[in-house]
């Protein structure tokens, strides 16, 4: 076998240049002689640019969390705006962290059996939203295309969950319009707007979604029996956006499980009413949660260590629960007292959420929501949406009826007012139509009712 030195003679002159690399050798020069210093060793760091110091945060950037508390009190946007408590943290310092994409944290899985066994179903999956919730179930019951879906007009996986079921599921939307400008039957507006057959022309549907709270209107229970027989008569799912239907369960006295039964599948909402930090929960048959396991992977939205989300959403339905029927009773209280200043009221109150109409008495909502910012104690307001929750302060809404009262006062000559009066001076009430009306011919339709 040739020598060493002579195959490294026969190899390429290129190979004998220097290879490109992160260290290259240092020359000197020393007496006359040329030294090769190797490289000092790496420091073991990530580098000069990536190394990570400890972060201490400077007073002024610790978060004032009675601050915030306060300012949510006085928040009347949307439920989705609740804080997390203190014994929600407590909560979630004592979960479990096991990985629930392995199915391995315990806090997790035994959140959604307990779910599951609340609602009479089979199995439940937590997700991290519910809009995610919602397209899960529909995907899930989507098997073969073309279908289609029948909702409300008003519906949240139409209107607010960006085009989702589009882009997910690849499924026509039929927005109906109830006739009794409520909610949807079956008689009136689901069964004349199915499609049915083998028409190569149209996408068959497949499934029906109900909502329920609609922006907080209570969907009747008899009425939901009615559609789910109408609709297993037909081989239709029958899916329920329940992102409120804890608030349905305090305002009735029905249970969950019996709000659930008449659905194949439930999408519950933790992080509105309930006030948890993260969280919705999806309950159906065993199979079903299977396969919405999947397509949660599928979506990139499976979660790691979620028992503290978990944990801290338990606590949440334990403590506020309870508080739901009162939010309820605020949002009467601010719609009487706000109608007795002759504000349109859209819709009386059912739940947590209330809608107005100021126009007729010379100020816009617009105005209303400068004006309430500009409070010493400032108020925040959702346009035409105002909603109550368990952290809302009975003192943020009475703010607000003096805020409408000074507003009228100083609106009081508009020529409007004068006109339409009554004799003492105060407007008389208004009739706020119904929440369809209100929202086809408001320019803003898509802004005066919250996103969530």
């Amino acid at each position: 076998m040739p020598a060493l030195s002579t195959r490294l003679a026969s190899l390429p002159r290129s190979f004998s240049h220097p290879a490109p690399t992160l260290f290259r050798p240092r020359l000197r020069s020393l007496h006359s002689m040329t030294v090769i210093r190797a490289p000092a060793a790496p420091s073991p760091t990530l580098g000069p640019s990536l190394v990570f110091p400890a972060i201490h945060p400077r007073r002024q950037e610790l978060p004032d969390n009675e601050a915030k508390l306060a300012t949510i009190s006085r928040d009347l946007r949307s439920d989705t705006l609740t804080v997390p408590t203190d014994s929600m943290f407590q909560a979630m310092q004592r979960a479990s962290r096991g990985d629930d994409v392995y199915l391995e944290d315990e806090t997790t899985t035994s959140f959604e059996a307990e779910m599951a066994a609340l609602a009479g179903k089979e199995a439940a999956l937590f997700v991290v939203s519910g809009t995610l919730s919602n397209q899960l179930a529909i995907r899930t019951h989507l098997q073969q295309p073309p279908y289609s879906v029948l909702c409300d007009r008003l519906a949240h996986i139409q209107r607010y969950e960006a085009g989702g079921v589009a882009f997910h599921s690849g499924a026509l939307v039929e927005c109906v319009q109830p006739r009794n400008d409520h909610h949807l039957t079956w008689q009136d507006d689901i069964l004349p707007n199915l499609v049915l057959g083998d028409d190569v022309h149209s996408a068959p549907t497949r499934l029906i979604c109900l909502e329920n709270t609609l922006h907080g209107r209570i969907f009747p229970q008899e009425e939901i029996i009615r559609i789910a027989k109408g609709a297993a008569e037909h081989d239709i799912k029958l899916h329920c956006d329940g992102a409120r239907l804890w608030n349905v369960a305090a305002e009735t006295g029905k249970s969950i499980e019996e709000l659930c039964r008449p659905f194949d599948s439930v999408s519950m909402c933790l992080s509105k009413g309930i006030g948890a930090p993260v969280g919705t929960v999806l309950v159906g048959t065993a199979p079903f949660i299977r396969k919405a396991r999947h397509f949660r992977k599928l979506f990139g939205a499976g979660i790691r260590q979620s028992g503290s989300l978990a944990a801290a959403a338990r606590t949440g339905l334990s403590e506020h629960f309870p508080k739901l029927r009162a939010t309820h009773q605020l949002a009467r209280f601010a719609a009487d007292e706000l109608e007795k200043l002759g504000v349109a009221i859209v819709g009386r109150p059912e739940t947590c959420m209330l809608f107005i109409d100021t126009a007729h008495l010379g100020f816009s909502l617009q105005e209303l929501q400068e004006r309430a910012a500009q409070l010493p104690k400032p108020i925040r307001l959702g346009a035409a949406r105002i909603v109550i929750h368990h952290q809302t302060s009975a003192k943020a809404i009475e703010d607000l009826i003096d805020l409408v009262r000074s507003l009228r006062e100083e609106f009081a000559h508009r020529a409007y007012e004068r006109e339409s009066g009554s004799a003492d001076g105060a407007p008389r009430a208004q009739d706020g139509g119904n929440l369809y009306a209100a929202m086809s011919k408001s320019k803003h339709s898509r802004q005066s009712v919250d996103r969530v």
